[in-house]
């Protein structure tokens, strides 16, 4: 926030900024802080602008001429999310940088999920910052800035975000899922309050005892046919599946990066393993296969030599 604040009072704003970090820990929510605090001619060092703010009212409704987001958006003919942000979107965004703003001040274009641009979208959106016009700024958010061109990366001053500490972590879940088992989510969630809450929200505590299960010893056929099974009986086993998937590799991932600390040999099995689950969950959700198969294979591969 304060490397913000002070390039304002400055008054040398650079026209590009790469909000960076793992997912969930408030990238998105301090692009709109900032974006809101310039709009209203900010002056506070906390980037604040009262709920009762005008400003802040449209922003939050999408209303406001200066301020213009990028994101997947839903397909008018599928009523899908795309998987991607598409060229015509940023195309947008470069039409409405190059108006006047129209309240005098700034025009503000935040990027969520900027990794998510395909190839033609993101050379737009680098012509963009190459050719940037006045009075606008592009806040582009990323979990993931090594997929972005690094041209694009070049051309942005990055401002790095951090996992949050467990203090703050305690504090947020206090206030937002007062009835949660606080300790093993923010064990859960590494730092990103975003996962917390989705943990939260979905049964998460369960699910990860089933990968912690799964991850400390082979499971048996009938076993494993039994995790299936829970995982994804529900209705909305869509999300439950995802959830299994995603706590599955960060947890491989967690306990291979604390063997690689210890000095351990021969983890490139844990790697190939962490990449192919990935696969396995974009095939299964792409194609619509069985869920269930999925999750039993995945079990199967886990201790397979």
């Amino acid at each position: 926030m304060n490397a913000l604040y002070q390039a304002v009072r400055s008054g040398r704003l650079h026209h590009g900024w790469l909000l960076a970090g793992p997912p969930g820990i408030g990238k998105a929510t301090l692009a709109y802080r900032f974006g809101r605090w310039l709009l209203a001619g900010g002056q506070s060092p906390d980037l604040a602008v009262p709920e009762t703010s005008g400003v802040f009212r449209r922003v939050a409704a999408a209303t406001h001429p200066d301020f213009f987001t990028v994101e997947r958006r839903v397909n008018a003919k599928t009523e899908k999310l795309q998987g991607e942000i598409v060229i015509k979107t940023v195309q947008e965004a470069s039409a409405f940088m190059r108006l006047t703003p129209a309240e005098g001040g700034w025009r503000v274009v935040v990027v969520d999920g900027a990794e998510d641009m395909n190839p033609n979208a993101a050379n737009a959106l680098l012509k963009l910052l190459e050719e940037p016009p006045p009075r606008a700024i592009l806040l582009l958010v990323s979990a993931a800035p090594g997929r972005l061109l690094p041209t694009i990366r070049s051309r942005c001053r990055v401002l790095p975000m951090a996992p949050l500490p467990d203090a703050a972590m305690q504090a947020l879940l206090a206030d937002y899922a007062p009835e949660t088992d606080a300790k093993r989510l923010i064990e859960l969630a590494e730092g990103s309050i975003g996962n917390a809450l989705n943990l939260a929200e979905g049964d998460g505590v369960a699910v990860a005892a089933l990968v912690d299960e799964a991850l400390n010893a082979p499971v048996k056929p009938a076993r494993a046919q039994a995790i299936a099974d829970n995982v994804a009986r529900a209705v909305e086993g869509a999300d439950k599946f995802e959830l299994f998937f995603s706590l599955l590799r960060t947890r491989l991932a967690a306990r291979t990066r604390a063997a690689a600390r210890a000095g351990a040999a021969h983890l490139s099995h844990n790697v190939t393993l962490w990449q192919e689950f990935g696969k396995l969950e974009r095939e299964v959700l792409g194609l619509n296969l069985d869920k269930r198969a999925a999750i039993i294979l995945a079990l199967e591969q886990l201790h397979r030599s």
